[in-house]
């Protein structure tokens, strides 16, 4: 789901204050991610520097949003679960992005509809990556 366009004609990209916001978005998500324990599953799915996945977020979110596409114009189209398939997302991988997505859209999205929006979305796309089975509480 592309949540680019909203009811009122704004794109969320427009809604969230442009390319500024969404910086801000990524750089509160990956600070999130490498900071708290919580996430360290996902975290360390993640190359030791983060500089060029913040890029690669904040470029594909601007498009996705309803900006301008600046992933597609560097990489093509985002093809998020193929090129996510080398890494092992599963349940926990998924609610950790999510976490670390949600505290950053708490701190950087004062619109609560938008907030609930993008969040939506978010889980629609963290669903569609998960490439591991459900361990159903069994542990080896």
């Amino acid at each position: 789901m592309n949540p680019g366009i909203a009811s009122n004609m704004q794109t969320h990209y427009q809604r969230i204050g442009g390319e500024t916001q969404v910086r801000r978005l990524v750089d509160h998500f990956y600070d999130h991610m490498d900071e708290l324990p919580e996430a360290w599953g996902i975290r360390k799915l993640h190359a030791q520097d983060l500089s060029g996945s913040r890029q690669k977020l904040f470029e594909f979110l601007t498009g996705w949003m309803g900006g301008p596409q600046l992933y597609v114009e560097k990489h093509g189209h985002p093809m998020l679960r193929a090129r996510h398939l080398p890494f092992p997302i599963g349940d926990e991988e998924r609610d950790q992005w999510l976490m670390c997505m949600r505290l950053a859209l708490d701190e950087v999205v004062p619109d609560e509809a938008l907030r609930a929006e993008l969040y939506a979305a978010f889980v629609k796309v963290g669903d569609h990556m998960r490439n591991r089975a459900p361990m159903h509480g069994l542990r080896g």
